[in-house]
Parts: C-alpha cells; sequence; structure tokens
C-alpha cells in the first residue's frame, strides 16, 4: 500500500478503491489493489466497522507495528457513499488529504443533490449554489461533450441498476481556472419513502489530477528521461532481454553495487527473477514497479524500489527505462513477505 490516502467506494458488493491520492482508480477492489499486502484483512475489517459505525476510527494491526485510519463519506441523507483509508507507522502523520463530496442523482424524478464539499470539487461557488432541487444540467458543464461524459449521460436517458463510472474531467472553475475532478458514480435502486424503487445515482468527487490517459507508455517514458533530475531517484536505460545496464541519466545510483557483473543474476536477488519475468511483460503496456532485492555495496542485499517503463530509442528499438529510489516504509512492509529478512548472502 502507498503512503498516501486511498478512496474506497463502499456501496458495491465489496469495497472498490477510486482513488489513490488525487489519482484516479478505476473501481478495483480492495482485495485486488491489496492482494500482497498482509494487512489487508484488517484494513477491509477497519472499512466494513467504519461503514457500520458511521464514524472515523483510529485501529492498529494485528502485529502492533501500522496504524489504520479511516474518514467517512457521507451523504446528507446519511447514506455513506464512501470511506477514506490511510495505513502508516505509529509515529508517521498520514498526508494532507483532498475532501471528497459525496452527491447524487434521482434519475427516476430528474433532481440532483450536492453538499458543499461536492459543489467545491466541481469548480462551483459553494456561496452561490443551492445544494437541493438542482437539476442535472447544473452539475455539468457547458462545454464539449466528452466520451466519457456522453456514458454519464446515457446512464441519465437509459439507466440500469448497478452500473458505475469513474473518470477524471478537465473543467474551469467559477473563476476561470483550470482544474481537474475525478469522480465514481454508482446507480442504484432504492425504496422512496413509500416504498416505491427509484434509480438513484450516488457519486463522489474530489480535485484530482490532470487525466493523461490519452499519452502513451512511450510519451510518458519520454517525459520521464527528459524531465529534471528529482532527489534520491536515479534513472537508467537497460536491455530489455538482458536487463544489462546501458546508461546512466542521473548520476549513478549509490544504494547498491551496479557494478558487479554484466549478469541480471550478479545484481540482483535469485529469488527476484521471477518478478523480473512479470515486470517485462507488465511494461509492455504500462509502467510497472516493485521493491526488488539488489546487490549492496558490502555484498549482501539491499531492498530498492524499481519503477520501469519502455521506451523506443528508435523504429521499433526499446529500452528499458528504470527509476531507482529507496523504498517507503509502506512499501517495505507490503513487499516482507516476499523479501523476507535476507540481507546477507
Amino acid at each position: 500500500m502507498t503512503d498516501d490516502w486511498l478512496l474506497v467506494e463502499t456501496l458495491g458488493a465489496e469495497p472498490a478503491v477510486v482513488a489513490e491520492g488525487q489519482q484516479t482508480k478505476n473501481m478495483v477492489p480492495i482485495s485486488t489493489f491489496l492482494r500482497r499486502n498482509s494487512n489487508l484483512m484488517a484494513i477491509q475489517s477497519a472499512i466494513g466497522e467504519t461503514v457500520r459505525a458511521g464514524l472515523p476510527l483510529t485501529s492498529i494491526t494485528p502485529k502492533s507495528d501500522l496504524v489504520i485510519r479511516t474518514e467517512v463519506v457521507q451523504m446528507t441523507d446519511g447514506r455513506i457513499h464512501g470511506v477514506h483509508v490511510w495505513v502508516g507507522g505509529p509515529n508517521a502523520d498520514p498526508p494532507d488529504r483532498m475532501i471528497p463530496g459525496p452527491l447524487k442523482w434521482d434519475l427516476t424524478n430528474g433532481v440532483a443533490t450536492d453538499t458543499m464539499e461536492s459543489l467545491a470539487n466541481s469548480g462551483l461557488n459553494p456561496a452561490a449554489e443551492a445544494t437541493h432541487g438542482r437539476a442535472f444540467a447544473d452539475d455539468l458543464q457547458t462545454r464539449k461533450l466528452k466520451p466519457n461524459e456522453a456514458r454519464v449521460i446515457s446512464a441519465v436517458i437509459s439507466p440500469k441498476p448497478g452500473q458505475t463510472f469513474t473518470s477524471t474531467w478537465d473543467m474551469t472553475d467559477f473563476r476561470g481556472r483550470p482544474i481537474s475532478v475525478g469522480f465514481a458514480a454508482r446507480v442504484l435502486n432504492e425504496p422512496d419513502e413509500d416504498g416505491r424503487d427509484r434509480l438513484i445515482c450516488r457519486a463522489m468527487n474530489w480535485r484530482g489530477v490532470r487525466d493523461n490517459s490519452s499519452a502513451t507508455p512511450l510519451d510518458r517514458a519520454r517525459r520521464i528521461v527528459n524531465g529534471p533530475p528529482v532527489p534520491g531517484v536515479y534513472r537508467a536505460m537497460v536491455d530489455l532481454n538482458s536487463w544489462k545496464l546501458i546508461k546512466w541519466i542521473d548520476e549513478t545510483c549509490p544504494f547498491f553495487d551496479w557494478n558487479t557483473g554484466e549478469a541480471p543474476e550478479s545484481v540482483v536477488h535469485p529469488d527476484e527473477m521471477a518478478e523480473m519475468a512479470v515486470m517485462t511483460v507488465e511494461f509492455a503496456s504500462g509502467p510497472t514497479s516493485r521493491v526488488l532485492r539488489l546487490r549492496a555495496n558490502d555484498g549482501g542485499w539491499v531492498p530498492i524500489h524499481v519503477t520501469a517503463h519502455r521506451l523506443e530509442v528508435a523504429d521499433d528499438t526499446f529500452s528499458g527505462l528504470l527509476s531507482l529510489r529507496l523504498p517507503t516504509y509502506g512499501e517495505l512492509i507490503e513487499a516482507g513477505d516476499r523479501l523476507g529478512d535476507d540481507t546477507s548472502d
């Protein structure tokens, strides 16, 4: 699990991750998102207890080495749309969290209900906008129709229970400033006061980061290689077939003995070969990352966080672009079962 807050939607059969920090995620089941996390059950329990109680909580993981903190995302009618969850060391402070805004659309009656938070996230002026009895058009800015917005409009026209949507929209706020808004929504069948079913779209929104989904993996890799150095991060190019080091883009990484030999087995722990093989497959379609044990300067092994991209250096010729840094405490905990305690030959 990362050091950032996870926003989890709780309206479906299983809690689903819809944002990591400000980055939108596509309704990934929590059990899938945290499949390698040894604290998965404790995190699931904390989310479930938060939904049942309707209150934020702080709990300790079974080994008492981490703290789980949760915050509630609750609609004005009392329905909980999601839970914000963070896991970190007992003495660590969580990062500032973006404040999600719950909202709902009554698709049967054609009425939208917002909260102050959802209005602010959408770039509207909460002091000048009504939260109840809004028309759908009030929640959808006037601008050219985008494909992902068309999906939301199609749900308004022909709603079906169980439909879900996640996206990030680039917009302007009421002051004319460009913003990005992430959102996640789900269509549900809910009874009204008279017991009649209504189709309700319940959602959360947040101030997101600009959607780069139109950029190809090669575009993203080129931006990384051409970007300025980041303190603590060391970039290198490697041969995709052998993972042999070709060129350092920044200064050489001081955390491991990269010059110990040409074969990957000389630099990478033998038990990490399977992880490297999976990464080779994954970065064909996008970036991939792992904490890998690399040969330490003293001859043992040191865990290094490795992010890999595929970079086109000439027509149909590709290299690997690696970004290496020391792992965070949370990344070490997540990879702990695989890494074990092997820090020596």
